[in-house]
């Protein structure tokens, strides 16, 4: 009897069950517990963008190498020694002490070309006090001796004009008595005329001396002089190059030691690539630096900043001027504010790593940021970028998308719902605010996916492309000799085909051969296929060399190196861009198409 009451509750139990399943479920298959619903509340709503970023100082004192290796055979300066990263220092501390024996080499070799062109200074200063002193020779000492010379002989000349002339006197009155003869006048009246050619040719030579010889001379000295004068400009303007180098290769030596010109927390200006975060310069001993290179930055800590890349989806909601809250992940529980100061306009440089998605740099200013924070640490930014007061707002987990437009499901009742179209104002990672299409305490469906069935969605309208057919229709055809003048002919094809249309096939479709629209066909594709290969080397031959090595096709999974592999011709194991061109025609060729 006991049997008979148990299996009599275990069928009461059954119908039960089904009963309330069937009651509650009906025809849809609803079931209390299979909804996630939340009602649709009015409260202060933050627009918030959520970033990572690092931290660093506005204001960094870099410390750069000033020392200038042009005859370093490494094109750089070995660093001897630097101090730790982290250390804090004060202003005057050493930092870095750079390789410094080859500039004293040089100040050896520099002194001794500064010596050589103070001779020659000395040298040339002589040579112009010898020039000026042989023009003061000239006009003080022999001018005035050729000059008293040619005088004394012009008072001789006239001298022996006076007897001449008293002598011929004398003979007229004797030759007028008849006591000499006319021979006598005539050989007198010869020694008049000799004695003044005298006297004129000693007149003639002091006028030249005077007016031409003594201007000559003067010319000549003079020249002397300013070719001295050039030359000792000339040679000290040398020495004071051969000075200023000596001066420079001594202040070089002086810089390769490096003092801290603030207080502050060393860091390393190490630099990483961006391809692939490896270091391509780490300051350390025995490190090669360049002239103007940043070895040791001294950031400020009272002007701390967080810079951080935005995506491009939503670099447009941001702006400066805008609150900030930021958190830092090295110290627990910190709550720091912040402001927007700078959004770049311009993405940051991608990487060969990195997608196709943009980012922009934007820099959040901390405002009377801590002692305890550090440059590099990292940092969580909320960006506010709209705050309201009462707004309608639903977690986003209740919106579909559908077409152009947002939907949202309500439940009216236990079995009982309605498909509604809203309008978004903000959003955020959580919840969005809703504008129109909802009311307070309207119950909104959130796992819509598991019940799309109960919407009511309306059909979508596709979008009207006949403005890009109608400006397809009016594009110039390209001839194989280029492109036409913009008169598109409608049977040139062979066989009287319009052009676009392939035999056998739709236009624009496969034709015959097997081939793909835009010439992948055998015989076709050319430039196509160039492309295709360009592409794949620059993805697949990671040293640049032009060929895909072995080793660079054991490096791919088994699929891809298998492809590469294949189109090994020659079986040497490494696959040049002729082998992979004629590999993806061979395989368009059969049909199979490039991958």
């Amino acid at each position: 009897m006991l049997g008979g009451l148990l299996a009599l509750l275990l069928v009461v139990i059954v119908m039960g069950g089904t009963g309330y399943y069937f009651f509650f479920a009906g025809n849809d298959g609803i079931r209390p517990g299979q909804l996630i619903t939340q009602v649709a509340s009015r409260g202060p709503f933050d627009h918030i963008v959520l970033e990572q970023g690092e931290i660093e100082s506005s204001s960094n004192t870099e410390i750069v190498c000033e020392v200038k290796a042009r005859g370093s055979s490494m094109g750089g300066v070995a660093i001897l020694w630097v101090i730790d990263e982290g250390t804090k220092v004060k202003k005057g501390d050493k930092l870095v002490e750079l390789d410094s024996s080859e500039l004293e080499l040089r100040l050896k070799e520099q002194k001794i070309q500064v010596i050589t062109a103070e001779a020659r200074v000395t040298t040339a200063k002589a040579l112009v006090e010898q020039a000026k002193i042989s023009r003061q020779e000239y006009l003080e000492g022999v001018f005035k001796t050729q000059e008293k010379a040619l005088l004394s002989t012009k008072a001789i000349a006239e001298q022996n004009l006076r007897k001449a002339k008293l002598a011929i006197q004398s003979s007229e009155r004797l030759v007028a008595k008849g006591l000499v003869k006319s021979l006598q006048l005539e050989a007198d009246r010869f020694a008049v005329a000799n004695a003044q050619n005298q006297l004129d040719g000693a007149d003639g030579e002091l006028q030249v001396l005077r007016n031409l010889t003594k201007q000559k001379m003067l010319v000549q000295f003079d020249s002397d002089i300013e070719a001295a004068t050039a030359s000792l400009s000339a040679v000290e303007s040398e020495l004071r190059e051969e000075q200023l180098e000596l001066a420079e290769i001594t202040e070089q030596i002086e810089k390769c030691v490096m003092y801290a010109p603030s207080e502050g927390v060393v860091v390393h200006a190490n630099r990483y690539s961006s391809r692939g975060g490896s270091a391509e310069f780490v300051v350390e001993a025995g490190a090669t630096v360049r002239e103007r290179q940043a070895i040791i930055q001294l950031p400020d800590p009272s002007l701390m900043q967080v810079k951080c890349k935005v995506n491009e989806s939503r670099i447009t909601l941001i702006e400066a001027g805008m609150p900030a809250k930021i958190s830092v992940d090295a110290i627990p529980g910190m709550r720091l504010t912040g402001r927007v100061i700078k959004v770049n306009r311009y993405a940051e440089p991608s990487s060969f790593f990195s997608s196709s998605i943009k980012e922009y740099a934007t820099i959040i200013e901390v405002i009377d940021p801590p002692d305890n924070i550090r440059t590099g640490m990292t940092a969580e930014v909320q960006i506010f970028v709209e705050q309201l007061e009462d707004a309608l707002q639903i977690p986003i987990q209740g919106l579909y998308e559908h077409g152009s437009e947002m939907f949202t499901l309500v439940q009216r009742g236990p079995q009982e719902f309605d498909t509604v179209k809203v309008e978004i104002g903000a959003t955020n990672d959580t919840m969005a605010s809703i504008s129109t299409g909802l009311s307070e305490q309207d119950r909104v469906v959130l796992n819509l996916r598991d019940h799309l069935t109960l919407m009511d969605l309306p059909a979508v309208i596709g979008e009207d492309n006949s403005a890009m057919r109608k400006l397809g229709a009016e594009r110039p055809v390209a001839t194989a000799a280029g492109p036409s003048d913009g008169v598109a002919p409608e049977a040139d094809a062979p066989g009287g085909e319009r052009r676009g249309e392939r035999r056998g096939g739709r236009p624009g479709g496969p034709d015959e051969a097997g081939g793909r629209p835009g010439g992948g066909g055998p015989g076709g594709g050319g430039g196509d296929v160039n492309t295709m290969v360009t592409r794949m080397f620059e993805r697949l031959d990671t040293d640049g060399n032009g060929t895909i090595s072995a080793d660079e096709i054991s490096a791919m999974d088994s699929e891809r190196s298998g492809m590469v592999s294949a189109a090994d011709a020659d079986g040497d194991g490494n696959v040049t861009r002729a082998e992979m061109l004629q590999g993806i025609r061979q395989r368009m060729s059969e049909g199979g198409g490039p991958r």
